[in-house]
C-alpha cells in the first residue's frame, strides 16, 4: 500500500481479513512471509514504534465506558498523544460531516447503536492523525445515508493512507485499488 493510497482488500467471511488487520497491527505474526511499514518490519521490536503510525476502526469498537467526550478526550491524556488534544477542536465538524447529533458528545457509550459507536470510533481515529489508517467492515453496522457521510469523510482526506478489509467491493467506494483475498488465505 503506498502513501496516500486507500486500498480495500475483499473476501468472504472468514478467510482472513481482520486477521490481515491484526497482522498489520503486530497482535499476531504471519505464519508465511514479513509485513513491513514505510520498509520497516513488523516485529516484536518495532510494534510499539510502528502503532504511533496507525489508528485502528474496528468493526465492532469496544471504546470502553463514559460519555462520547470522555472517550474522544481519552487518548490524549495519554503522553504520545497530549501535542494533539488540539485536535479535539474537531469534534463538532466531524460529528456533522458523520451525521451524528452534536449532543451525542454527552451520551454513555453503552446507550450508543452499533452504526454510532462504529462512527465515534472513526472520529476518534482520526482525531489522532496517524499516516496510516486502518479499517474493519467500516460501513457494515451502517444504514445508506451514514455509510454515504462516512465514505465522503474518507475521499476528503487525500493524503490518507487506508487500509481497509471488508466482503464487497462497495466497502470502501472510495478505494484507489481492491485486491482479493484467496480462499484459502487463512
Amino acid at each position: 500500500v503506498g502513501d496516500g493510497e486507500q486500498v480495500l482488500v475483499t473476501a468472504p467471511s472468514g478467510t482472513g481479513k481482520s486477521t490481515l488487520l491484526r497482522c498489520v497491527l503486530g497482535f499476531l505474526t504471519p505464519q508465511n512471509g514479513t509485513i513491513a511499514l514505510q520498509g520497516d518490519p513488523v516485529n516484536p521490536q518495532t510494534v510499539w514504534s510502528l502503532r504511533h503510525r496507525m489508528s485502528y476502526v474496528a468493526q465492532e469498537p469496544v471504546l470502553g465506558t463514559g460519555t462520547v467526550r470522555e472517550i474522544l478526550a481519552r487518548p490524549f491524556s495519554y503522553r504520545a498523544n497530549r501535542d494533539l488534544q488540539r485536535n479535539l477542536d474537531r469534534v463538532p465538524g466531524l460529528l456533522k460531516q458523520l451525521r451524528l447529533p452534536q449532543e451525542i458528545i454527552a451520551q454513555q457509550m453503552d446507550s450508543l447503536s452499533g452504526g454510532e459507536k462504529q462512527r465515534v470510533a472513526l472520529i476518534a481515529a482520526l482525531l489522532l492523525d496517524r499516516p496510516l489508517l486502518l479499517l474493519d467492515e467500516i460501513a457494515a453496522s451502517l444504514d445508506r445515508d451514514s455509510a454515504d457521510a462516512v465514505f465522503a469523510t474518507l475521499a476528503g482526506r487525500p493524503q490518507q493512507t487506508i487500509l481497509a478489509v471488508g466482503h464487497h467491493a462497495d466497502a470502501l467506494p472510495t478505494a484507489d485499488r481492491i485486491e482479493s483475498l484467496p480462499l484459502n488465505s487463512r
